[in-house]
């Protein structure tokens, strides 16, 4: 996975905020929400990411959005995760 081309598809999508971002092994963000909608595309590892939806997982080449203000959390898988993420 190619992060600067990521990054730069992710700007020309209106995304203001496009960063590189990786989590440890079994990291747990708890129910949070964001002010703004974020974009995530996992360049290696895994993530799983909870919503109102139910669970899915994450992994090297796929895409999640998170709309403004819907709560969910997080549990990174045992590899770590990298990804880049856009905010706006």
């Amino acid at each position: 996975m190619d992060a600067r081309a990521i990054a730069e598809r992710l700007r020309a999508e209106g995304y203001g905020h496009v960063f590189a971002w990786e989590d440890a092994p079994g990291a747990v963000y708890p129910t949070h929400s964001h002010a703004g909608e974020t974009a995530h595309v996992v360049l290696s590892g895994e993530i799983a990411i909870t919503t109102a939806a139910g669970t899915r997982t994450y992994r090297s080449g796929d895409r999640f959005d998170v709309p403004a203000d819907e709560a969910h959390s997080a549990r990174v898988g045992p590899e770590g995760c990298r990804y880049v993420v856009g905010e706006r």
